[in-house]
């Protein structure tokens, strides 16, 4: 599996090796080995599974949770095909403001790693996609905030081939410059410090 880390600090972009036969294929989107190597420690404990379909041309995001908790996610597409987007709305973060997408598909199966703080968004590029995510925390809709996807000042990948489907809640969101000042996001240390706190401990190997 190769890593590849993103503009956004901290997010990282996992291509595995799919191996094709005449049967159909096989595919790993998560390994622990490969994670850890690139990130530093192991993925978070599993808390939650989400699993959605959206049909061409379907928006969703910038979503983000509140910090504390603040959740961490590993996303990949497990049909079908996506732009996936992540941005980074963590105040005090080096790369504050900045974004970066990647294309997931049936080809390449790449995944992302996204952390604690750190926006979320895609576009879905055909109809029956479907996003798959492991996340750290699991759902609760007081803390679960969106920015808007449109936000000039962000300038995303949005597809401009087809009207963007939005739900109401995300047609509705605010601009970064507007939560920041309304006090709404993420500190980039006190996500740095939940993060940490993430990474599970290994048992100690028996002596023999």
């Amino acid at each position: 599996m190769k890593a590849r880390a993103l503009t956004v600090e901290g997010a990282i972009e996992f291509t595995p090796r799919v191996f094709p036969d005449d049967r159909g294929r096989f595919v790993s989107p998560y390994q622990e080995r490969a994670f850890t190597e690139a990130h530093g420690a192991p993925l978070f404990p599993v808390a939650q599974t989400n699993h959605s379909v959206s049909r061409r041309g379907v928006v969703r995001g910038i979503h983000y949770t509140v910090t504390p908790p603040g959740t961490a996610k590993y996303v990949h597409c497990s049909r079908g095909s996506a732009l996936d987007i992540v941005v980074d709305i963590r105040v005090g973060s080096p790369t504050f403001g900045r974004w970066d997408a990647v294309l997931m598909d049936q080809n390449d199966h790449r995944a992302s790693f996204i952390p604690v703080g750190v926006g979320h968004a895609f576009v879905a590029l055909e109809d029956d996609t479907v996003m798959s995510y492991m996340l750290s925390e699991c759902y609760a809709a007081e803390n679960e905030l969106s920015l808007s996807v449109l936000d000039p000042a962000l300038a995303l990948p949005i597809t401009t081939d087809t009207e963007p489907v939005l739900s109401e809640r995300d047609r509705a969101a605010i601009t970064l410059a507007e939560a920041q000042r309304q006090g709404l996001l993420p500190d980039y240390a006190r996500c740095r410090q939940i993060e940490r706190g993430l990474a599970p401990e290994r048992p100690a190997r028996p002596v023999r």
